[in-house]
C-alpha cells in the first residue's frame, strides 16, 4: 500500500506525462484596437475560454494592433502564425463575397434573426464552410443589433441627400446600393473614421452601433446622425481558429470553446443594446441632432438591396447559398412573426428576392 505523500507523487507524475493532461497554450489577437470597445467581445470569450478549460487550454489574448496590423490577421490564422484573432467577416469579403452576408446583412436580418439562424437554422455550418476554405474554423461569438447609420457634420435627412456625398460605408453590398443612390464609397479601416469626419475628408460616415461610436469619441466630432441604420441591420463578430489548432485538441475541448461562443452571444447582444442606449442618450446631450428616413425612402433602399442581393448570388454561388439560407429562414419565420405581432422578434417585411430567382443562380 502507497503512502499518502507517494500516490500523490506519482499521481502527479502521471498527470504530467498525459497526452490528455497536456496544457496547450494559443496566442490570440483581434481587428479591433483597445479603443474600440468590440474588443471586449474577444477578450471575454478568451477569458471565459480560460476558466473552463483550465489546464487544457490557456489563451494569451493581444488586442488589436499589438502583434499586427488588423489587414494581416486573417493571413497570421490561414497560415498558423498565431491560432486565433477576433475579427468582422466582412472584412475578408475580397476573398470571398459570402463573407459580407457572414458578418452582417443589408436591411435583412436583425440580431434575433442572427441568433436564430446560427444555432437553428444551419448558419453554424455554413460559416465553417466559408472559413474551412481557408484552413480555419470559426466560433461566432458576438451579435450586435442594427448600426447607428451615418454620422458627420453635414446633415441628412432624405436619400436625396446622399446625391454626391463623400461617405464612409464598409461591405460591398453596401457600396453598391450606395452607389445607386448617388453617393460615392469610401473605405476607412475603423481607427480612421474619427480623424476623417474630424478633417472633413468624409460628409458623414458609418462605423458601428451608438455605445462603439461613443466609446470612439464620436461625440467631439460629430453634429449629425442619420437613422436607421439600413446598411448593417445586424452584426455578427467571431473567432477564426487555424484549423491544425483546433483539431489539437481534445472533443471535450471544442466543445468548451464552442459553449464559450454561444454564451458570449447572448451577452454581446445585451451589452450592446446597453451601451447604445446609454450613448444615443449622450449624443443628444452633446447637441447632435438626430433625423430619420422617410418610410418611402427605407422601402426604395429595400428595392435596391433586393438587386443588389440577386446581382451578388449570380456572380458567386457560395453568397447565393449563405443568402438563399437567410431567406428562406426569413420566409420560414414569417408565419410565426406575423401571429405574435406586436411582440415579434424578427425583421418585418414581405419585400425580398425570390427564394426561385436565388436558385437561378445557384
Amino acid at each position: 500500500m502507497l503512502s499518502g505523500g507517494i500516490a500523490i507523487s506519482l499521481a502527479a507524475l502521471g498527470g504530467i506525462s498525459s497526452p490528455a493532461m497536456a496544457q496547450e497554450t494559443w496566442t490570440m489577437t483581434s481587428t479591433w484596437p483597445d479603443n474600440i470597445s468590440l474588443v471586449e467581445i474577444d477578450r471575454r470569450w478568451a477569458e471565459t475560454v480560460n476558466k473552463l478549460t483550465k489546464d487544457e487550454l490557456q489563451i494569451n489574448f493581444r488586442a488589436g494592433g499589438t502583434l499586427m496590423p488588423s489587414t494581416e490577421v486573417f493571413d497570421a490564422i490561414e497560415t498558423g502564425g498565431i491560432e486565433a484573432a477576433g475579427d468582422s467577416p466582412v472584412y475578408w469579403a475580397g476573398n470571398s463575397s459570402a463573407f459580407s452576408l457572414l458578418g452582417t446583412t443589408l436591411s435583412l436580418f436583425t440580431a434575433v434573426d442572427y441568433l436564430n439562424w446560427i444555432q437553428e437554422r444551419g448558419g453554424f455550418e455554413l460559416y465553417q464552410e466559408v472559413y474551412g476554405r481557408f484552413g480555419m474554423v470559426y466560433l461566432p461569438h458576438g451579435v450586435v443589433n442594427n448600426e447607428a447609420g451615418f454620422m458627420g457634420r453635414t446633415e441628412i435627412k432624405s436619400l436625396t441627400d446622399l446625391d454626391g456625398k463623400r461617405l464612409r460605408i464598409s461591405g460591398r453590398d453596401q457600396g453598391r446600393v450606395l452607389e445607386q443612390l448617388g453617393g460615392s464609397q469610401v473605405t476607412l479601416a475603423g481607427g480612421e473614421v474619427y480623424q476623417a469626419i474630424e478633417r472633413g475628408v468624409v460628409d458623414a460616415a458609418e462605423f458601428s452601433t451608438p455605445g462603439v461610436n461613443y466609446s470612439a469619441g464620436f461625440d467631439e466630432v460629430v453634429e449629425h446622425w442619420t437613422v436607421p441604420g439600413w446598411h448593417q441591420s445586424a452584426s455578427v463578430v467571431g473567432v477564426m481558429i487555424n484549423k491544425d489548432a483546433w483539431d489539437a485538441l481534445s472533443e471535450e475541448t471544442q466543445e468548451k470553446l464552442k459553449i464559450a461562443a454561444e454564451a458570449n452571444l447572448a451577452w454581446s447582444l445585451s451589452r450592446s443594446e446597453m451601451e447604445s442606449t446609454e450613448a444615443t442618450a449622450k449624443f443628444i446631450e452633446s447637441g447632435v441632432v438626430i433625423n430619420r428616413y422617410s418610410d418611402e425612402d427605407l422601402e426604395n433602399i429595400q428595392k435596391v438591396a433586393n438587386e443588389v442581393f440577386l446581382r451578388g448570388a449570380c456572380e458567386d454561388p457560395t453568397y447565393a447559398k449563405v443568402i438563399h439560407s437567410m431567406i428562406a429562414y426569413v420566409e420560414e419565420y414569417a408565419v410565426w412573426r406575423d401571429v405574435s405581432v406586436p411582440y415579434n422578434m424578427s425583421r418585418v417585411t414581405d419585400d425580398l428576392p425570390s427564394l426561385e430567382e436565388i436558385e437561378a443562380c445557384l
